[in-house]
C-alpha cells in the first residue's frame, strides 16, 4: 500500500464548536488552503492536521536557486526536491503564514489554540540505515554515516556530527600526550629530590593551618600529596602544556580543511543564507519587503553594561562561594561534634564543590533568560543573526559560572592571605583558606576533577534518563481511544496515517535550540579541556571517553526518543569557530599562567640555577634541587602570633618557639627576601615568553596548513570556468541568431 505523503502535523485540542480558540484554528487553516496547501484532518484524543504543500511552490524554490547559483540543476520534476528541503521550505511557510488576526503559528501556539507542529520520521530506507549504523550502542567505534545524517537532518546536523567525530579523533592525540605525561611524573616522583626531602622532613614543624584549635603539624605528614603533586607539577607539564596550545590551533586549522571539502562535496560553496531567506519570503507572500539592517549605538551600549553587570554578579557568586569556605572551616574547626573539627578543612571543600555545582545548575538557567533579554533588546535582523548574538553571550555568561571559582584556586588562593602573625580577614575576623599543604596546583587538580567528572557523568545520565522517562510517560499518557464495539458493529479499517502520528506525537518535543545545547555542552567541555590542562593532564581523556559516548547518545536521541528535527541549511558550524578560537588564545594564556604562578616548577628552577649548592660550589655530583624544601619556607616566632589565634606552645611534649610556613620572608621583620623578587621576576619573564612563543607556534601552525585544500580550490576554479565558457557561448549564439 502507497503511503501517503505529509510533509508536516499540527495537533490541537478539541475545542468547543464556536469558541474562540476553534475560530482562530479555523482561520489558520483557511489560509493555508488559500495557499494551496492540502489538508488531511484525523480525530483522537487530539485532533491531528496532516499538511501537505502544493508541487509549485517547490517550483519555485528551486528556480530561485537556480538562478542564484549556478550549480544546481534546474530541474521541475517533483521527485528531486530532497525531503529535507521540502520540511525546511514547508516549516518555513508554516511560521509565516499570518491570519487575518495578524497572527502567526508561534502566536497561536502560546495561545494554546495548536500544541505542537512537527514534521514526521517516516519509515525511509534512510532511516533504517541510520538506526542500524548509528543510532546504537554497538557501533561505537565506527565511523559516522555523515552523508545519511545529512540526507535526513539537514546540513546544519550533519556538520554537527562531523565536527563532534573530528574533534573527538583528535582528542586521541592530546588524551596519549596527557596520559603520557602523567605517567612520566610518576616513573619520577618517587625517585624526586624534591619528594624525598618533604617525606623525610619530620623534624620541620610548620605553623597551624587555622585559628582555633589547630596545633602544629609536621611536614612530612604531606608525603603523600607531595608524591601526586609532582606526577603533575614536573618539567613534562610544560612541554605538554605548550603541545596542547599546539593541537588547539591544529584542530581548527584541519577542521577548517575538512568543513571545505565537506562543503564542496554537498554543493553548498556558492549558497547564501540571507539570498535562501529572501527567497522563501517571496514564495511565502510574493509582496513581502526584505527587514533593512539597522544598527543602534545605543542599543549596543545598554546590551553591553547589563552584560558586563551580569559577570559582575557571576564573579559575585564566586567570591561568595570563596568566604563560605573560609567561614564555614572556621565555624567546622570551633565545633563541639568530634567528627567536623577533625575533618574541617575537607568537610569544607567538600560543601564548597557541590555548592559550586548547584550554583553552575541553578545559574545556567538564569544566564539563558538573561541572554535571550538581551539579544531581544538587539533586535537581529535574521535568525541566524539572533542565534550568533545569543551564542556569544551565553557562552561568556557560562564561562564564567563556570571557571571563575578555577581561575580563583589557580591565581588567587594562598596568595592574598597573608602570613602568620599578620593574616588578611574577611570583616576582620576569619582568616581566608590556605592553599592545600603540598602546593597551590593540588587545589586546583582536585577542583578540575571533581567538576569534570561530575559533570561529565550527571549531564550524560540526565541527558539521556530525562528524554526516556518523559517519552515512556507520553506513551503511556496518550495512547489512543478505543470505541467499545456495538453488537453487530464492523470494526472501521483505522486510518494509517493515525498510528503513525500518533507515534511521532508521543516522542519528546524538539525546539530551535535543541542542537544548540549539544554544541554549548561539547564547547564549555573543549574550554575545560584546553584552559587549565596543565594542572588536570588527563581532562584530554576523559573529554575523549565522554564525546564517544554522546556522539552515540545524541544519536538515539535524534533517531528513537525525540520528533524530527526541521533540516536547516548551512555551510559551517557557524559562529562556534570564532569562540574555539578565542578559547584556544585564553588556552595559552590560561597554562602560561598555570605553570608561571599555580605551579612550583618556576621557584624550584630559580633555586637550582642561583641558590643551590649547584650555583655556589661547582657539585656536578648531587642534584640540583637539594635544600629546595628548608629554602622554601620562612622561619616565624610563636610570640608574634596575632590574639585571634589560640594555640598550645607545646608539640608532641616539646616547647615550640618558632614556626615554619612557605613564603620566601625574612625572619625578623616579615618583610620579603631578595629571593623573593627573583622568584617573582622569573615567574613574569617565564609567562612572557611561554606565551609569545606559543602564539607565534599558533601562527606559524595556521600559516602553514592552508584552510582549503588545493583540490577543493581546483573544483572551483574549473567549475567557474566552465560556467564563464558557457555564458560566453550563449552570448556568441544569441548574437549569430
Amino acid at each position: 500500500q502507497n503511503e501517503e505523503k505529509w510533509d508536516f502535523v499540527l495537533v490541537s485540542d478539541i475545542h468547543e464548536m464556536g469558541s474562540e480558540k476553534e475560530i482562530k484554528r479555523k482561520k489558520f487553516l483557511d489560509e493555508l488552503n488559500k495557499k494551496g496547501f492540502t489538508i488531511k484532518k484525523i480525530e483522537d484524543t487530539k485532533l491531528f492536521y496532516g499538511v501537505r504543500a502544493p508541487q509549485h511552490i517547490f517550483w519555485k524554490y528551486q528556480c530561485f536557486l537556480a538562478n542564484t547559483n549556478s550549480r544546481q540543476q534546474n530541474s521541475s520534476a517533483s521527485q528531486d526536491i530532497p525531503v529535507t528541503t521540502r520540511i525546511r521550505v514547508v516549516h518555513f511557510i508554516l511560521q509565516n503564514t499570518v491570519t487575518s488576526d495578524l497572527e502567526k503559528l508561534h502566536d497561536l501556539m502560546k495561545k494554546k489554540v495548536f500544541e505542537a507542529a512537527f514534521p514526521l520520521h517516516k519509515n525511509e530506507e534512510i532511516r533504517q540505515i541510520l538506526k542500524k549504523n548509528w543510532a546504537r550502542w554497538r557501533v561505537m567505534f565506527k565511523e559516522q554515516p555523515i552523508e545519511e545524517i545529512r540526507c535526513y537532518f539537514g546540513e546544519k546536523v550533519a556538520l554537527y556530527f562531523a565536527w563532534l567525530g573530528w574533534y573527538t579523533y583528535l582528542l586521541v592525540f592530546a588524551a596519549v600526550a596527557g596520559v603520557a605525561t602523567v605517567a612520566a611524573g610518576a616513573t619520577v616522583f618517587s625517585s624526586s629530590q624534591v619528594s624525598k626531602e618533604l617525606c623525610n622532613a619530620n623534624d620541620t614543624i610548620m605553623c597551624p593551618l587555622c585559628d582555633q584549635n589547630c596545633s602544629f603539624w609536621v611536614l612530612s605528614d604531606t608525603c603523600t600529596y607531595a608524591k601526586v603533586t609532582h606526577m603533575i607539577d614536573n618539567e613534562a607539564t610544560v612541554v605538554f602544556a605548550m603541545f596542547m596550545a599546539i593541537w588547539a590551533t591544529v584542530f581548527l586549522e584541519l577542521w577548517k580543511r575538512e568543513r571545505a571539502t565537506v562543503a564542496t562535496n554537498w554543493d553548498l560553496y556558492g549558497w547564501d543564507e540571507e539570498e535562501e531567506e529572501l527567497a522563501l519570503h517571496l514564495i511565502n507572500n510574493s509582496q513581502h519587503e526584505p527587514q533593512l539592517y539597522q544598527h543602534s549605538y545605543f542599543r549596543s551600549t545598554i546590551v553591553l553594561i547589563l552584560a558586563l553587570l551580569m559577570i559582575m554578579v557571576l564573579i559575585g557568586i564566586a567570591h561568595a562561594l570563596v568566604i563560605y569556605r573560609a567561614v564555614s572551616m572556621a565555624l567546622f574547626m570551633q565545633s563541639e561534634v568530634s567528627l567536623l573539627s577533625k575533618h574541617a578543612d575537607t568537610i569544607a571543600v567538600m560543601t564548597g564543590a557541590v555548592l559550586h555545582y548547584l550554583t553552575i545548575v541553578i545559574m545556567t538557567k538564569v544566564n539563558w533568560h538573561v541572554a535571550l533579554f538581551l539579544c531581544k533588546l538587539e533586535k537581529p535582523r535574521t535568525s541566524s543573526q539572533r542565534e550568533n548574538n545569543f551564542t556569544v553571550k551565553i557562552f561568556i555568561f557560562q564561562f564564567f559560572t563556570n571557571f571563575s571559582s578555577l581561575i580563583y584556586i589557580a591565581f588567587f588562593l594562598g596568595r592574598i592571605n597573608g602570613h602568620p602573625g599578620h593574616y588578611v580577614r574577611i570583616a576582620g575576623h576569619w582568616r581566608l583558606e590556605e592553599c592545600h599543604p603540598s602546593g597551590c596546583i593540588t587545589d586546583l587538580f582536585i577542583q578540575m576533577a571533581v567538576i569534570m567528572v561530575l559533570k561529565q557523568t550527571i549531564s550524560n545520565i540526565m541527558e539521556y534518563l530525562v528524554p526516556w522517562i518523559s517519552h515512556q510517560l507520553r506513551k503511556k499518557q496518550k495512547s489512543p481511544r478505543k470505541r467499545s464495539m456495538m453488537l453487530g458493529e464492523e470494526e472501521e479499517a483505522e486510518d494509517p496515517c493515525k498510528r503513525q502520528w500518533l507515534n511521532n506525537y508521543e516522542l519528546n518535543e524538539v525546539n530551535v535550540f535543541s542542537l544548540f545545547n549539544e554544541y554549548l555542552e561539547i564547547v564549555i567541555q573543549y574550554s575545560f579541556t584546553t584552559i587549565f590542562v596543565a594542572a588536570f593532564p588527563l581532562a584530554p581523556l576523559l573529554a575523549l571517553i565522554n564525546n564517544v559516548i554522546e556522539i552515540h547518545m545524541d544519536a538515539i536521541k535524534m533517531m528513537r526518543l525525540r520528533r524530527r528535527m526541521v533540516p536547516r541549511k548551512a555551510k559551517d558550524i557557524g559562529i562556534w569557530l570564532q569562540v574555539l578560537e578565542a578559547i584556544g588564545i585564553l588556552a595559552v594564556i590560561g597554562n602560561g599562567l598555570v605553570i608561571a604562578i599555580t605551579s612550583d616548577f618556576i621557584p624550584v628552577q630559580v633555586y637550582k640555577y642561583m641558590y643551590s649548592p649547584c650555583a655556589r660550589e661547582n657539585h656536578t655530583s648531587m642534584d640540583c634541587s637539594t635544600g629546595y624544601i628548608n629554602n622554601s619556607l620562612s622561619v616565624f616566632h610563636i610570640r608574634d602570633f596575632e590574639t585571634h589565634t589560640k594555640v598550645f606552645p607545646e608539640f608532641n611534649g616539646v616547647q615550640i618557639k618558632e614556626c615554619r610556613y612557605r613564603d620566601y620572608r625574612n625572619a625578623d621583620d616579615y618583610t620579603y627576601t631578595v629571593q623573593f623578587w627573583h622568584v617573582f621576576a622569573a615567574r613574569l619573564a617565564f609567562l612572557i615568553l611561554f606565551e609569545h612563543v606559543a602564539l607565534c607556534v599558533k601562527l606559524i601552525a595556521a600559516w602553514y596548513i592552508p584552510d582549503v585544500p588545493q583540490k577543493v580550490k581546483n573544483i572551483i576554479l574549473k567549475e567557474k570556468h566552465s560556467n564563464l565558457q558557457n555564458e560566453l557561448s550563449m552570448t556568441e549564439y544569441s548574437t549569430e541568431v
